[in-house]
């Protein structure tokens, strides 16, 4: 890393100006900024906690192959009796066939009580469904890893915003002492009436431009502090001070590496194919439980002379089988709808690789263009302000005129203003193609 310069005696002169700027806070380098953000800020959080609810979706999921055990009790009391249509040779074998007589079975207090367990030995939805919430899993710490990548993104790219305010202000803190000068001596020239009063008022104006400019870039600077402070997670009211130099690398090529929305893509189609796969398996596939039941049963009589509650015992153990037949044509559906999703999810992942491609090769012509407007930008300055010190001599020396002056000044504005823009360019342009290239992490 190193100073963005092209003459190394104009940036000693400029970080000379920026040292004397005192501002009571702390410093923050670009990776101090990061790596709180990385704690505090808001929408890390949520992605953190969206992925401990993932573990525990994750557990529910596993939870489903334990066994249940569920224990029931009702008691029912009949005002009456259930009623059943019983052959009436039951009760006189010479009754002809055919004929029935009611009867009411039971008692009046009915009473149950018992455990049921049951344990999962084969059921292709549950073990679908530990497969496919593991790749969500995977799926929402990819989101989260998005998060960071775009919190790291909006904070370096309001650093820079930060830092080329900062220069601008020095530009123009510098341009005002410039002025300041020439208006002292316009004012003495005026008095010596070697000067108009047309020309005082120019250079006045000049020094309010200038004024007004600084207020407004301070105005700026504020403000984008106040941004990068929310990205980061802190308090407003907490003082921010960044680092004056800006720093940047030497154009290198970056190695490419898979960014991460061609991991959420092709996890995106791993959770689609797992959905669809559980589907077809529910349809061709049986499940298979071992069940049991343990409990007791009682029956009572409340009518004398034969008041009676009688507890009786009643278990069993043994497999359930289930397979479905034919439940609509809701499955097939549900197989239809997977299988568009699938299609779009790959053409998804076609657009973006072809887009993301694309978008690296600009990035990198806008960052070779802009470091060589970078070098020119700064060679312009430095000639911009030689000429105004020597128009500046000749001014003194009668054989300049205050247009003269003004306009070598208007170059000097021009050239910073053309430096300024170039940079923002460049790191723009590099920390775009640091994202496309997925190195924006590192």
């Amino acid at each position: 890393m190193k100073l963005v310069n092209i003459h190394k005696r104009y940036f000693v002169f400029l970080l000379i100006i920026l040292s004397f700027q005192s501002v009571q806070a702390q410093v923050w380098t670009l990776k101090q900024c990061i790596d709180t953000a990385q704690l505090q800020n808001r929408n890390l959080q949520i992605g953190r906690i969206n992925m401990a609810i993932g573990e525990q979706k994750a557990k529910e999921a596993k939870a489903n192959l334990l066994p249940k055990v569920t224990a029931n009790a009702d008691y029912k009391y009949f005002t009456n009796l259930p009623y059943q249509f019983m052959p009436m040779s039951t009760f006189n074998p010479t009754a002809t066939e055919g004929q029935f007589k009611e009867a009411q079975f039971g008692v009046p207090h009915n009473i149950n009580a018992n455990l049921q367990l049951s344990i999962p030995l084969f059921n292709p939805q549950i073990y679908g469904a530990i497969l496919t919430t593991k790749i969500a899993n995977d799926l929402t710490e990819l989101h989260y890893q998005k998060t960071e990548e775009q919190i790291y993104f909006e904070i370096s790219n309001l650093y820079y915003n930060a830092q080329i305010l900062n220069y601008q202000k020095t530009f123009i803190d510098s341009n005002l002492i410039n002025a300041e000068k020439l208006l002292k001596n316009i004012l003495l020239l005026n008095e010596q009436l070697l000067a108009r009063g047309t020309d005082v008022s120019k250079v006045k104006l000049q020094v309010s431009q200038l004024n007004t400019q600084k207020e407004n870039i301070s105005k700026k600077y504020e403000q984008v502090l106040n941004a990068l402070k929310f990205a980061m997670g802190i308090s407003n009211e907490k003082k921010l001070q960044i680092e004056a130099n800006i720093q940047y690398q030497e154009t290198i090529e970056y190695a490419p590496s898979t960014i991460l929305d061609i991991h959420i893509i092709r996890t995106q189609n791993l959770l689609l194919s797992s959905e669809l796969s559980t589907i077809k398996k529910s349809r061709l596939l049986p499940t298979l439980n071992l069940i049991g039941m343990y409990g007791t049963t009682g029956f009572g009589y409340d009518k004398q002379p034969n008041e009676f509650l009688k507890f009786y015992p009643i278990g069993f153990a043994g497999i359930q089988l289930s397979y479905p037949i034919f439940n609509g044509t809701i499955i097939q559906r549900k197989l239809n709808q997977k299988r568009l999703e699938l299609r779009n999810s790959e053409l998804q992942f076609s657009l973006i690789t072809e887009q993301n491609t694309m978008l690296a090769e600009n990035a990198k012509l806008q960052r070779k263009v802009a470091k060589k407007s970078v070098e020119t930008s700064g060679e312009q300055i430095e000639l911009a302000k030689n000429i105004y010190e020597q128009i500046i001599l000749l001014q003194k020396q009668g054989t300049a005129s205050l247009t003269d002056v003004l306009l070598a000044d208007n170059s000097v504005r021009e050239a910073q203003q053309i430096y300024l823009t170039s940079v923002i360019d460049y790191l723009k342009a590099d920390l775009e193609l640091k994202k496309l290239t997925g190195n924006i992490s590192n």
